[in-house]
């Protein structure tokens, strides 16, 4: 039924609740005889309904992999797309616009166990276009085997392999966004496949306009004397981006084409504070864009051979002005180009299998960066970088309920600053004899290198008093991760971690001591180090409310003997905790609502401390029109304007505060149509129920 909530007691359709038809089955004798005994005019007899519920398991485990039900946690949610829906798997952390994964110092997301190789904005706008009806579950990894070709955690997004039967389908999208200023957007997603063929096709386009605040006071120790610098900076951003992802398949050969174009880009922050007030421009020459090309081939006997193409290219001016003075006019453009290609075996015996592969990638970073105004160098050179590596891993599931992966890497690194060899390891063991309690053990490192413009060494100035500098000096670090997770009765998990990083950097201010002047670089300290608990708790009250509990505290400590010409050794207990609801008025119900509370306390960042904040989320979702093909969604984030983090450091002559306002507070809705058009001619024949055998 569709355009009200009925009123009969339906066996619920959501939140891994599933009803079992056995009436016919159970019944079809039953009624048969009932009716013989009608006709000899005996007696009749009415038989009631019956209805079997069963509780979908939302986590399965195995070979260290934790298999999420994704699609029965948001069925009734106000989600469209596959990025809105991964802030709902247990464990993950979606804020600002970015994806986290508690328990794990990063992680990186796969399509289908295929690496993107998409900067993170990109993907994050791809996940976006995707509908959330596509999915088919979510793979979670704290230490992803080294035939992914990545190291440390792993969020897997499984999609639905189109099939002959389903014809085209897809859907439209149109969205509207009220933050500061309105942004809009709207998108194609499609899917088609014949006896060999598969194809698939997802476009987007979005007209977006940003806005945010930050407020800082710099009480800077300069020459033995404090001066309070204040500045209050809003920054507005626009952008016009379309994005294209196509792929086509035949058999087991996949092309895959990735890009996407900002054009019209611009962003501005204009500052008042102590020492003025300041616009600053940067406007980008031509439209910023990217293109990646990949194919990949697997063979019959386990082979599988790949490697794809990257092109990517950025050119903006800047310009600061202070009241009518020019400052700074200047220019920087970016164009990078990577080749990249692997080839991994794999070899089944029995319970056992045997993988090992290479993979090699080179990449050309063409940068520069000139000034008119200042007098300054600048740069213009070529960055050139090889990766190299092999792996060779294992992977059993014994009788007795252990499963386990293992597999060691070794890669060489190489730039015109370094170069440096390395060893991976990884293990996943899993212990799995009965549903009502699974035990997981996982092991793993990961070497983070810096980003390509830090390397160079570049300038961007934010205004007279503010700069930010990259850093040639800047090394890799390693990440070292384990994780014991116990997960009972496939619904509830409790997952105890250590994460640890060697010379792990960040960027941070620092106020220079010898210069009245405040400094933005990225730096590597001595290490970071995590020790953590983080419990999800899924609960329900009837078939009306369905909640999700995830709390996750922590003992987080970063140490630094030289963040410039001082140290400092900053550690702090916190604690992450989030309700997740969802109300449903009655089973099959088409409109449900939802309601979110989160709520972080403070928490460090090297030397700086954050303060404690909190938001409410709700929203709603309407499922309308023929088999329920339309949909209307509507959500406000951080409804009270909470969210909005404060850093303070104070220690070692160092006095700064930044305050960020209206982080993610936005009303959101959208609308979206799902069809299910032309059906191809299947020249095949179904010959499954006939044959002799043998």
């Amino acid at each position: 039924m569709s355009g009200g909530c009925p009123g009969r007691n339906f066996a619920p359709k959501r939140n891994g609740m599933k009803k079992s038809a056995l009436l016919f089955l159970l019944c079809s004798p039953l009624m048969a005889y009932g009716q013989y005994e009608r006709e000899d005019s005996v007696m009749s007899r009415e038989l009631r309904e019956v209805t079997v519920k069963g509780e979908k398991p939302q986590i399965k485990s195995q070979d260290g992999v934790l298999v999420v039900d994704l699609p029965a946690i948001v069925r009734d949610k106000p989600v469209t797309n596959v990025l809105e829906a991964l802030g709902y798997v247990p464990g993950v952390v979606s804020e600002n616009g970015g994806i986290g994964l508690n328990g794990a110092s990063g992680v990186t997301i796969l399509l289908n166990g295929e690496l993107t190789n998409m900067p993170v904005g990109n993907l994050y706008q791809l996940l976006y276009s995707t509908p959330v009806d596509r999915l088919k579950n979510v793979e979670i990894m704290y230490a992803a085997p080294a035939k992914y070709h990545v190291s440390g955690a792993v969020i897997n997004i499984v999609l639905k392999t189109p099939r002959p039967i389903d014809g085209l389908t897809g859907q439209l999208q149109a969205g509207f966004s009220q933050a500061h200023y309105p942004s809009c957007g709207g998108g194609l997603a499609a899917t088609y496949a014949m006896t060999d063929w598969t194809f698939d096709v997802n476009w987007s386009i979005s007209r977006n306009k940003t806005w945010s605040r930050q407020e800082t006071f710099s009480n800077h120790l300069f020459n033995g004397v404090r001066t309070m610098v204040e500045d209050d900076m809003r920054q507005v951003g626009r952008d016009l981006s379309n994005l294209v992802y196509a792929s086509v398949g035949y058999k087991t050969l996949k092309l895959t084409y990735n890009g996407q174009v900002k054009s019209n880009a611009s962003s501005s922050s204009l500052s008042t504070g102590t020492f003025g007030d300041y616009v600053n421009d940067y406007a980008y020459c031509s439209p910023a864009a990217y293109h990646n090309l990949s194919v990949r081939y697997t063979a019959p006997f386990g082979l599988s051979v790949g490697g794809d193409y990257t092109a990517y290219g950025e050119d903006r001016e800047q310009l600061l002005r202070k009241e009518k003075v020019c400052l700074v006019e200047g220019m920087k453009r970016q164009s990078i180009t990577r080749y990249h290609a692997y080839a991994d075996q794999e070899h089944q015996f029995g319970r056992w299998q045997l993988s090992y592969g290479v993979e090699y990638q080179h990449s050309d970073d063409h940068s520069m960066q000139s000034f008119t105004i200042p007098a300054h160098a600048g740069f213009d050179d070529v960055l050139k970088e090889d990766v190299a590596d092999a792996y060779a891993g294992v992977q059993a599931s014994l009788e007795w309920g252990l499963s386990f992966s293992a597999s060691a890497k070794g890669e060489y690194y190489h730039n015109d600053y370094r170069s440096s060899w390395n060893f991976v390891p990884q293990l996943s063991a899993t212990y799995y004899k009965t549903p009502k309690s699974i035990f997981q053990l996982n092991l793993t490192s990961q070497r983070v290198y810096p980003q390509y413009w830090e390397l160079h060494g570049g300038t961007s100035y934010i205004n007279e008093y503010s700069t930010i500098k990259g850093n040639p000096a800047l090394q890799p670090y390693m990440k070292y991760a384990g994780q014991l997770s116990y997960i009972y009765r496939q619904k509830y998990a409790a997952t105890l971690y250590v994460l640890y990083s060697d010379k792990y950097s960040v960027q941070l201010p620092y106020q220079q001591p010898d210069d009245l002047q405040l400094l933005f670089q990225t730096v590597n300290f001595d290490y970071s180090r995590t020790v953590g608990l983080q419990l999800n708790v899924p609960f329900n009250a009837g078939d009306v409310l369905k909640s999700t509990a995830v709390g996750n505290i922590l003992n987080k400590r970063e140490k630094a003997s030289h963040f410039h010409d001082i140290g400092f050794d900053n550690q702090r207990w916190s604690f992450y905790g989030a309700l997740n609801n969802t109300i449903a008025f009655a089973p099959g119900c088409p409109v449900s609502l939802s309601v979110d509370v989160s709520y972080v306390t403070g928490q460090i960042q090297g030397p700086g401390r954050f303060n404690s904040f909190w938001k409410m989320d709700a929203g709603a979702k309407w499922r309308f029109g023929k088999n329920r093909c339309c949909e209307i969604d509507v959500k406000c984030n951080d409804i009270f304007n909470t969210w909005n983090p404060r850093l303070t450091i104070n220690s070692n002559g160092q006095d700064y505060r930044m305050l960020l306002h209206e982080m993610v507070s936005s009303f959101t809705a959208s609308f979206v149509w799902r069809f299910n058009g032309f059906k191809p001619k299947d020249s095949s024949v179904d010959t499954s129920r006939f044959g002799t055998g043998g």
